[in-house]
């Protein structure tokens, strides 16, 4: 694992909880990034945990991890947790897709999907849930519309998105009163998870998407409630969202 250096903890905000260290994984691109763009101007410490490194690392941690290890996954978060002063919360942001027939897709990577959305959502649970029970922080992760709404052609995304569902779910009845836990459904948004697929995998040109930054809005909005007070599972589309309902 690679770190950057981390500023002391010391932000709040005006109000609900306040803004400490957030750990972000997959925060050196699309939604990712967007919250740590967020937990920045928000005044809090984003710490990212991804195997590519942020375009700005000035003033930001970033560990250096394979998310689809759930052995370096799990100690990457339980390192930078118990190294945060104050921890808020943490966000699983790392995604990945692997589009094709089931009979198609090579299986290394239909099981790198599974692996690194919702393997590598445990094992970040698994290694954090410690500090955040201790800080009365909130875990937020990220499913899916496919989560919810089963397509043809996705059977690894839909897969891993249909377990991050049950697992939030699980997880949330599991450490109740302890650890808040929010489960975000966002729908389709504009990054670069579409590129490098063919073009029937690919949002049409005047396919609507959402804006990254509004979706981590609405992730800071969740962060910031007040321990005790649970903000269980959010949907968060475009109106005319294909996959939804």
């Amino acid at each position: 694992m690679t770190q950057t250096p981390r500023p002391t903890d010391t932000a709040t905000d005006s109000g609900g909880r306040g803004w400490g260290t957030v750990i972000v994984t997959g925060g050196s691109s699309g939604l990712g990034a967007a919250v740590v763009d967020l937990v920045r101007a928000r005044g809090g410490s984003p710490v990212v945990l991804d195997r590519q490194s942020p375009a700005d690392t000035a003033g930001l941690e970033w560990v250096k991890v394979d998310l689809s290890d759930p052995q370096a996954a799990h100690e990457a978060a339980r390192e930078a947790a118990e190294a945060a002063d104050h921890l808020t919360g943490v966000v699983t942001a790392a995604g990945t897709d692997a589009c094709g027939r089931l009979v198609e897709t090579p299986l290394d990577d239909w099981v790198r999907v599974i692996s690194v959305n919702l393997v590598g959502t445990a094992a970040v649970a698994r290694g954090v849930l410690p500090s955040l029970e201790r800080s009365r922080g909130r875990l937020v992760t990220i499913a899916s519309t496919l989560g919810l709404k089963a397509v043809s052609d996705a059977s690894a995304y839909c897969a891993s998105k249909f377990g991050v569902v049950g697992f939030s779910r699980a997880l949330a009845t599991e450490v109740a009163g302890q650890v808040g836990v929010t489960m975000l459904v966002p729908g389709g948004m504009r990054t670069a998870f579409f590129d490098g697929r063919t073009e029937q995998y690919k949002p049409g040109p005047d396919a609507d998407l959402l804006d990254p930054s509004s979706v981590a809005e609405v992730i800071g909005f969740a962060l910031d409630r007040p321990a005790g007070v649970e903000l269980r599972e959010l949907v968060f589309t475009v109106s005319t969202e294909p996959s939804w309902p």
